[in-house]
């Protein structure tokens, strides 16, 4: 098995273009996470011409809503929630320069074309691992929507924080070719 790829954020268009499906990349820096409360707020907002809580030109975006972090620690667990919920919201946010989004499974047709467009990629982290995937997560501070409990936008600083590359800035969809290695 060849080793992974290794990625550091903000992401640009020549990192992104050398990966492919089924890649495993350990991203190092900051990701933001986000679930559907807080991008529907985004987009409200960007709606009614303001400005996001943070630049999203390059970022990453984790759906992830963490429990609370036990003494000492930075995140409690912080497993990846089903992006389908955020695909209403996510070619908006790819047009602003967003470059990732992480989550668990499958992305809407609209979605993948948007990321063919803007040159943005889909990575999914495994479902079920969130006590071992937030042992990659260095620092957790809330920078918007705090009412919002686990769903509050966080940067969080990451270090080889473990991913597959699901959809590539070509279109390709890991779960579609995955599925046609088994049908008759």
């Amino acid at each position: 098995m060849s080793e992974p790829f290794r990625l550091a954020t903000p992401l640009n268009d020549e990192a992104l273009e050398r990966l492919e499906i089924g890649d495993r990349i350990l991203i190092t820096g900051t990701l933001y996470t986000g679930r559907d409360a807080a991008h529907k707020r985004m987009v409200d907002l960007l709606d009614q011409g303001g400005e996001l809580p943070f630049d999203v030109r390059g970022q990453v975006i984790y759906y992830v809503g963490p429990t609370p972090p036990r003494p000492g620690y930075p995140i409690g667990s912080a497993g990846p929630t089903t992006s389908y919920r955020m695909d209403a919201y996510s070619p908006r946010l790819m047009e602003l320069g967003l470059k990732g989004m992480i989550g668990k499974g499958m992305r809407s047709e609209e979605v993948i074309e948007a990321m063919k467009r803007y040159r943005c990629v889909y990575m999914a982290a495994v479902g079920g691992a969130g006590a071992l995937l937030s042992k990659s997560i260095k620092k957790a501070d809330v920078i918007a929507y705090e009412d919002l409990g686990p769903e509050a936008i966080r940067r969080l600083e990451v270090e080889s924080f473990p991913v597959i590359l699901v959809n590539d800035i070509r279109g390709n969809d890991l779960y579609e070719e995955g599925a046609k290695k088994y049908r008759r």
